[in-house]
């Protein structure tokens, strides 16, 4: 099918303005939020029914043509990077509310809706989402399904899998599917899990059901600073082992410290090797013991300086400062690169020691970032992509954190996603029977592996090219099993 043949199909199902193929038109979806990658779609649509949606994809299945959504654009790690010979299926325009029930406590809401306008709309009833990404002004809640994300108070709360109770979904051939349920247990097999972090390779989300959670009486935060970022990281183990989970516990290193405190004026110590942000939410008899206990452990861990917040308005300070962490890059250096990897909480010190190692060994700035109550670091590594070869030096730099996270027992993606940046490390996170096993869902939903190709489970073929599966003999292992 010519472009001009598949535009005219595309004009049967939606109206001109919704169909986008001119280059200055496609140009705005050519990554998402990690701009490294880039790509112009073939085509760009903008639905705004599921009707159509059904019809687009009925036409993409006959066609053979790929189909990637797209949420608001903020992902991290490529994961809607456009096909160069597919169709961009932008979910923006699907972003009404639909229905709030204040008494069970749950909202059926659009995929194009963002985070923060769930909270926003809830309020009056005592309510609000509980996950809260740094981008939850402008993240939209499909895109926090499709990557399973989740914030700075995803540590008592939970990441997106566990707020949410129910997905409305399209097959790649138009087909509905209800997943999960508002009762307390469905029916089958857990697919509500399965889906959540599919990053839009099973199927296309239509709607969501979130649960909602009452607004806490009080919530207070302490802030401790630290002349070594070791003993911060100790600080965060010292609070878990004390039985304490804190609404949110954040790091933030020196380097980051400063470029925040330049950008947002939180009230930082700019002294400080570390800063710890740990939060503390319930009852006020709840919040004023735990506190208490936080403050203590803090003095005890070797903080030089301690603050609790001493109103609102100081909480939000010191979390926005948090929150901007990364916009406050841009002032220190022309391009970033965040990462996304998570161990065990007890392996946080070591990590830590060995990210700065390879600091020094690539010559490349980070500041670190961290969701560090559950282990889910954010590393960002500083360069400048006008200088030949530096986005390369960034890109292995970032792949040997990955790595290093896999080697203290965690993982290589904690609410990124893993899209096309993160891809080369499944071959070494994943044996081949787990990625033949991988292909095998992708199959069962999408056996002709049309929604969003080549991301985030990677060939058997592109493991293999790159050393990462075991070869013996010249043999590989499962070799009965089939090559994709």
């Amino acid at each position: 099918m010519t472009l001009h043949e598949l535009v005219n199909k595309l004009h049967a199902i939606l109206p001109h303005e919704a169909v986008l193929y001119e280059t200055e038109d496609l140009r705005p979806y050519e990554c998402d939020g990690l701009s490294a990658y880039r790509q112009l779609p073939l085509v760009v649509v903008l639905p705004h029914t599921e009707e159509q949606i059904v019809k687009i994809l009925q036409l993409c299945h006959a066609t053979s043509i790929p189909v990637v959504a797209r949420g608001a654009g903020t992902g991290l790690s490529g994961g809607a990077l456009p096909h160069v010979q597919g169709v961009l299926l932008s979910l923006a325009k699907l972003n009404q509310i639909i229905a709030i029930d204040s008494l069970a406590r749950m909202a059926r809401v659009q995929p194009g809706v963002r985070n923060l306008a769930i909270s926003e709309a809830v309020a009056m009833y005592g309510l609000y989402y509980a996950p809260d990404p740094s981008s939850q002004i402008a993240c939209s809640i499909g895109g926090n399904v499709a990557e399973n994300s989740g914030g700075v108070h995803c540590l008592k709360y939970g990441l997106t899998v566990h707020n949410i109770v129910k997905l409305r979904v399209l097959t790649i051939d138009g087909e509905c599917l209800e997943i999960g349920g508002e009762s307390l247990d469905s029916a089958g097999y857990d697919l509500l899990a399965l889906m959540t972090g599919s990053e839009g390779m099973l199927g296309i989300i239509t709607e969501i059901t979130v649960k909602l959670i009452p607004m806490p009486e009080k919530a207070q935060l302490v802030m401790a600073a630290f002349d070594d970022v070791l003993k911060a990281g100790n600080a965060v183990a010292n609070v878990i082992a004390a039985g304490i989970i804190p609404a949110g516990m954040e790091m933030m290193d020196k380097i980051t410290i400063h470029a925040v405190e330049e950008f947002l004026q939180a009230g930082y110590d700019l002294d400080a090797a570390a800063i710890l942000l740990c939060e503390s939410d319930g009852s006020d008899e709840e919040v004023a013991d735990e506190i208490k206990q936080i403050y203590s452990i803090m003095q005890q861990s070797g903080a030089t300086k301690i603050s609790t917040s001493r109103n609102e308005a100081e909480r939000l300070r010191f979390w926005a400062g948090r929150k901007a962490a990364f916009p406050a890059a841009g002032r220190v250096s022309p391009d970033y690169y965040c990462m996304d990897g998570t161990i065990p909480r007890k392996r946080l010190a070591d990590v830590l020691r060995g990210i700065e190692k390879l600091s020094l060994e690539y010559g490349l700035r980070c500041m670190n970032v961290f969701h560090a109550g559950d282990g889910n670091l954010h590393p960002l590594i500083l360069y400048d992509a006008n200088q030949p070869g530096e986005l390369e030096r960034t890109e292995e730099f970032g792949g040997k954190i990955l790595e290093m996270c896999i080697r203290a027992g965690g993982t290589i993606t904690g609410e990124h996603g893993v899209g096309m940046e993160k891809i080369n490390q499944m071959c070494i996170q994943f044996g081949t029977g787990e990625l033949a096993m991988f292909h095998a869902v992708k199959a069962a939903f999408d056996p002709t592996g049309l929604l969003n190709p080549g991301k985030a489970v990677p060939t058997l073929h592109r493991c293999a090219e790159l050393g990462a599966m075991h070869v013996h003999r010249g043999e590989e292992k499962f070799a009965e099993l089939p090559r994709f």
